[in-house]
């Protein structure tokens, strides 16, 4: 080892692990207070079950990005969580889980064994709840720009909401209580329903309803309108109820959307885009009875409107029957009045009117006898012309004719012999000329231009 490694080795200080992190707690605790306030995002939130301590991860995300930029483990206490717990619950509305941003106060501690932790004494839900406004709004403003915030409440309601697709969790009470306030409705409205089940809380409830959604999409024909509801439940759970795809699907949905998720807060962001909002399932099937209500009264005013018109109407017609009867005698005096005068005039013309039309159909009988005689004329002339067309073409078709044109006619048997092909050796034959008959015997048949015997 030479002399300059020593002086290296003298000048070097060398550290234990341990001795270093007492260094670096030492360092935290003068650096920093007892307690600060942190704002953080919360992730993998758990509890343990045996102990009722929480433990817990404090993260930064970039918030261009989205990338993690900073982490740290984190507790809280268990008599410290049993208080903490359900007044956050309380006041934002929220279940005090992984995701949400919050603003702590803790106490920075370094351990020499388990290395750099966060413990929690204190929560600030305002902050909390105004992360989660913020969200909401922009949610809200999203869902506005793209044009499709209103679109459900403009959709027409229908007149008789009978056929009603329902999307709930098929063990909430508040199921239940829909169907029995429809079912007992005083007027006794027939209601037809369809369950479609749905989650209705827990990290699930978002997807559930959405594929709900699907589904009664899918029959929409066969419905008037839709339910949402939710009977109960913690207060916490409503937050999956202002989630962007929930409400962009209610609100494009092709029928109108009711809800009633049970709770007297604010609206959720499901509850702005939806047709109508009620605050409970039972509200809702009342909602739903009403409507019947009212178009029961608008049948039965129609009904009173047309039995007035028909009163009126029947009045009407009896009075002006009754103004006929009065003028009856007059009218039927002054009728047989007029048809007795124009018989009488019909009467004195009559004698001329007869001597006119007689020598009318007179001269046109005459005009019809001379055109008769000259069309009987013309047949006759026709018919003598095609009678000596007819005997010339006799006379020039018949044998004779033809005999004292140079031709004669060979018979065998009394029949003209066409071929000599049906004659044989022996046959008699008569040949008939224009001016008389000779008598043959064939002795050959002819080949060409000899006779063979």
């Amino acid at each position: 080892m030479g002399y300059g490694q020593n002086k290296q080795n003298q000048e070097r200080q060398e550290l234990s692990l341990l001795e270093l992190n007492n260094r670096v707690k030492g360092a935290v605790l003068n650096a920093f207070p007892e307690t600060c306030w942190v704002r953080a995002e919360m992730s993998d939130v758990r509890t343990n079950a045996a102990s009722g301590h929480c433990y817990l991860e404090f993260i930064e995300k970039n918030a261009v990005t989205g990338q993690l930029v900073a982490k740290a483990r984190g507790s809280i206490w268990a008599k410290t969580f049993r208080m903490l717990k359900p007044y956050f619950e309380m006041e934002t509305g929220q279940m005090f889980a992984s995701g949400l941003k919050v603003l702590v106060k803790v106490s920075i501690e370094f351990h020499e064994l388990y290395g750099y932790s966060l413990t929690v004494l204190d929560i600030d839900p305002a902050y909390t709840l105004g992360d989660m406004i913020r969200k909401r709004m922009e949610i809200i403003r999203q869902l506005q720009e793209e044009g499709v915030f209103t679109l459900n409440k403009e959709l027409p309601f229908p007149t008789l909401p009978k056929r009603i697709a329902v999307i709930t969790s098929p063990t909430a009470a508040g199921y239940g209580d829909f169907l029995n306030q429809l079912a007992n409705n005083k007027a006794g409205y027939p209601f037809y329903t369809k369950l479609f089940p749905a989650l209705m809380q827990g990290e699930r409830t978002e997807e559930s309803v959405i594929a709900a959604l699907d589904r009664v999409y899918r029959y929409a024909d066969h419905f008037d309108v839709v339910v949402i509801i939710r009977g109960g439940g913690a207060t916490s759970d409503l937050n999956s109820f202002d989630s962007y795809l929930l409400a962009a699907n209610c609100a494009q949905f092709p029928l109108p959307i009711i809800t009633g998720i049970g709770h007297e807060r604010d609206d959720t962001i499901l509850d702005m885009v939806a047709h109508t909002r009620m605050k409970t399932p039972t509200a809702v099937a009342e909602f739903l009875i009403g409507q019947m209500d009212k178009a029961a009264g608008e049948v039965e005013e129609l009904q009173q409107d047309v039995s007035r018109l028909a009163t009126d109407i029947l009045s009407m017609q009896k009075n002006l029957l009754q103004l006929l009867g009065s003028r009856f005698p007059v009218l039927a005096v002054n009728r047989i009045e007029r048809s007795r005068s124009l018989l009488q005039r019909i009467g004195m013309q009559l004698p001329a009117n007869a001597h006119a039309f007689l020598k009318q159909q007179a001269s046109k009988l005459e005009t019809m006898q001379v055109r008769l005689a000259n069309r009987t004329e013309t047949c006759l002339a026709e018919r003598n012309r095609f009678v000596q067309l007819t005997e010339q073409f006799i006379k020039m078709a018949s044998p004779d004719y033809v005999l004292k044109r140079g031709y004669s006619l060979t018979l065998k048997d009394g029949k003209i012999i066409k071929q000599a092909a049906g004659l044989t050796a022996g046959d008699e034959l008569v040949t008939r000329f224009a001016d008389g008959e000779v008598r043959s015997v064939v002795n050959g048949k002819q080949n060409g231009n000899l006779l063979q015997p």
